[in-house]
């Protein structure tokens, strides 16, 4: 493993920036109307891997391993032409082998192909054979280039935060500036952390957890999505806000009721009492990093939460922070946000008509006759199937042999040279 996370492959090979993200979806784009559903895509997938991960008992840090494995092969991979489900699998096995929490290969197999009967994936045709889960590790492992070394933004929170139990000791090399004393890679104040309650810690990771629901934990260090689940919770939820200002306020009259006889520990009893309220954006101002980036990335959640209003599905929700900013009925976020995405949406619908493949259908009808703007993992699971079906007929049409094309480049060049 790295020493720290600036010389690990993570920093070095696998932070990417958008115009990467577009052309790893150049050839999904041809069979998609509407570009949002790879926003929805991004969440569906997510969350699979999240149940999945949950069924193995893995880790919340083995889960978000897998998330990354899967972001990372389809930056070299279409999902027209991949099976998403066979690849969701084994990035949970590999990712249970790089984070030292592993499952045998028959529990994952019959885990995945459990989940994946039911509604509202209805993949009646995942292979019982582990030897196939096996095959589809070693093409995993090959496109991740063997570089299974994941930096979190999680040990970086608690870092930041002052929790027992957050020691040096703890610190993930690298994330906060350990070995790093100076330079534009130090990144960390050196002095100072905010003392969080509990709601509001929970409430970044939850922060943290969601970020994995998008691209972001591909196009940024983890230290930077740290710092973005800090800033959203203390400045823009505001009944955490409030709660820190009213535990500041209450705390040094908590040192009133001091007992007498504990009268030899009333001087730093009232040394405590007498702290100042956490300065926040000191704190910020105080780190080595670039806030209007960080500002970027927070617009980039607060984005996501938005369409993720329309998007349905029945998920576990103490793992996510989307109610804290969001409601289906009133957001502060979504008149925006919602008017960008629809103009968007609309241009690109416009500049999709112009390409020369054939139209796909999409289920937009089906959410137009029924008067709702929502996107179902059942949508979505229909437009991955036709995805993959008119790639294959576009494949079948331009293959000048004649044999089947097969889909997986990996196995392409494997029969050509078997």
């Amino acid at each position: 493993m790295a020493t720290d996370f600036w010389s690990s492959t993570h920093y070095k090979r696998w932070i990417v920036d958008r115009a990467t993200l577009r052309q790893a979806r150049a050839i999904d784009m041809r069979y998609v109307g509407d570009p949002e559903y790879f926003i929805h895509l991004s969440l569906f997938f997510a969350n699979v891997i999240t149940k999945l991960g949950k069924k193995l008992a893995f880790r919340q840090r083995v889960i978000a391993t897998a998330i990354v494995f899967f972001r990372r092969f389809y930056l070299k991979n279409s999902y027209c032409e991949t099976d998403p489900f066979i690849v969701i699998a084994a990035c949970c096995y590999v990712a249970g082998k790089a984070e030292e929490s592993p499952c045998h290969i028959k529990n994952v197999t019959a885990e995945a192909r459990l989940l994946f009967s039911q509604q509202p994936y209805g993949v009646k045709n995942f292979s019982v054979d582990n030897s196939k889960l096996a095959e589809m590790e070693f093409y995993l492992v090959a496109d991740l280039e063997c570089d299974l070394t994941v930096f979190h933004p999680y040990r970086t929170l608690m870092s930041l935060c002052r929790k027992e139990g957050s020691n040096e000791s703890q610190t993930e090399a690298g994330e906060v500036g350990v070995g790093i004393d100076d330079g534009p890679r130090y990144w960390g104040t050196g002095e100072g952390q905010l003392e969080l309650p509990d709601e509001a810690l929970q409430l970044a990771w939850s922060i943290i957890n969601d970020t994995y629901r998008s691209d972001l934990c591909v196009l940024y260090p983890p230290h930077l999505l740290a710092i973005v689940a800090l800033y959203l919770t203390l400045a823009l939820h505001t009944p955490t806000k409030e709660l820190i200002m009213q535990k500041s306020q209450l705390s040094p009259s908590d040192d009133s009721h001091v007992s007498p006889r504990r009268s030899s520990r009333q001087a730093s009893a009232s040394s405590f009492g007498s702290k100042k309220p956490q300065d926040f954006i000191g704190f910020f101002a105080g780190l080595n990093v670039s806030m209007p980036l960080i500002a970027t990335i927070a617009q980039q959640m607060i984005s996501l939460y938005s369409i993720w209003e329309r998007y349905k599905e029945d998920v576990d929700t103490s793992d996510t922070a989307r109610s804290a900013f969001c409601t289906q009925t009133n957001s502060p976020y979504s008149a925006t946000t919602q008017g960008t995405a629809h103009a968007l949406t609309e241009g690109r619908s416009a500049s999709h008509s112009r390409v020369g493949t054939p139209a796909v259908e999409t289920p937009d009808d089906l959410r137009k006759a029924d008067g709702l703007n929502l996107v179902t993992p059942a949508m979505l699971v229909q437009i991955l199937t036709r995805m993959r079906e008119n790639r294959l007929s576009d494949l079948a049409c331009h293959s000048t042999a004649g044999r089947p094309v097969v889909i997986n480049k990996m196995l392409e060049r494997a029969q050509a040279a078997g």
